[in-house]
């Protein structure tokens, strides 16, 4: 049930079948010079629709900012801040709440380390605010990592590179320019550093030159495998 496409009347007869939605975040963040800025959004917002032909599930619209700091000085990149993503997440899950959601599934595209704490921090501020909700916060690149071992060739792939060039040769071919190439950065240990484009020229981290659209439909089936199960006992879950 895609949320964006509904009437208020298909919403209320949904809230029938289930009470859990999936809420995907991503970024609008530069990815090489051959995947488009909204790549994580475009990765979060196809499990949760595939998921949602499998399962009763409402996907609600996806939210295409997030915090992004090392690629901040890159062309391309929009960032808005931890307090900002927060504050966004707590607002839509509250509002979610209101209209009768129980159960939350928040999928992040862009995993950023702060970003990711952002979200997790606004779920565990909102659990004791709201006692009857229950919210799981995963990003994609954790499930694309541990569940495709069999199938990503490049140790330490991470952005733009054989993991997210497979997805969007999947699903949408026609935004993929180009291959990229390989890089693997290097950022000064400990030290914080203002100009991050010095310390990572292209906006790759892996290795887009492995990427088929093959390996993309395998990495996202098992993806969406995993939302499923997850939605499955985050619903009987029981704290």
């Amino acid at each position: 049930m895609i949320i964006e496409t509904m009437t208020m009347v298909e919403f209320e007869e949904g809230l029938k079948r289930t009470r859990t939605v999936f809420v995907p975040f991503g970024s609008v963040e530069e990815h090489g010079s051959h995947l488009p800025l909204s790549t994580d959004t475009i990765q979060a917002y196809e499990v949760g629709k595939k998921a949602a032909s499998m399962i009763p599930l409402f996907v609600a619209p996806p939210i295409h900012y997030g915090s992004c700091r090392s690629t901040s000085c890159h062309p391309g990149t929009i960032s808005i801040t931890t307090a900002t993503l927060k504050a966004l997440m707590k607002d839509i899950v509250r509002s979610l709440h209101i209209q009768g959601m129980k159960n939350f599934v928040i999928l992040t595209g862009h995993a950023g380390g702060a970003h990711r704490m952002a979200l997790q921090d606004a779920g565990e501020e909102l659990l004791p605010e709201i006692p009857e909700i229950k919210i799981a916060v995963v990003t994609e690149y954790e499930l694309a990592c541990k569940e495709g071992k069999g199938i990503i060739e490049t140790e330490g792939d991470a952005h733009a590179g054989e993991i997210e060039t497979s997805r969007i040769m999947h699903t949408h071919p026609h935004l993929v320019k180009g291959m990229g190439e390989r890089e693997f950065p290097s950022f000064p240990t400990g030290i914080l550093v203002r100009n991050k484009r010095k310390y990572w020229q292209n906006g790759v981290w892996g290795d887009p030159t492995k990427a088929t659209a093959k390996k993309g439909k395998s990495l996202e089936d098992l993806v969406v495998n995993k939302i499923v199960e997850l939605v499955k006992v985050l619903e009987q879950f029981k704290d």
